[in-house]
């Protein structure tokens, strides 16, 4: 079986087009989610350790019980857990994802952007 990780919104309008991106970016069948109110802000901040530890720890559940070898940190248009502009929730996602790869430095990790359409885009990132 192939599986990734995914920390998506709970906001449900989001989710069927990241499953569906990433299940051909990665070519895997099952995406493990792990859902939060707007969770990019949570990895470019200090703030909200407890909620970050436990992210933090199902993704390691989903690497020992599933093989998840890679991840996406995903923000979205209209986002009622985190109401910033796109600019504002873009530059959260380049520090999640940094914060993210120090956590769980074996995983790939990308970020990505669903827009007012719902369409996702893959965010090139800053290193």
């Amino acid at each position: 079986m192939s599986f990734c990780t995914v920390i998506n919104c709970l906001d449900g309008r989001v989710q069927m087009p990241v499953n569906r991106y990433l299940q051909d970016r990665f070519g895997v069948l099952y995406i493990d989610t792990i859902t939060a109110a707007g969770p990019a802000r949570l990895f470019s901040s200090g703030q909200k350790q407890a909620e970050r530890h436990e992210i933090v720890r199902r993704i390691q559940i989903s690497q020992k019980a599933h093989g998840s070898e890679k991840l996406a940190l995903v923000a979205h248009y209209d986002c009622a857990g985190n109401p910033l502009e796109e600019k504002e929730q873009r530059l959260q996602l380049q520090y999640g994802v940094k914060s993210l790869r120090r956590l769980a430095p074996a995983m790939e990790i990308i970020a990505l952007w669903v827009d007012e359409n719902w369409s996702v885009h893959e965010l090139t990132l800053n290193e």
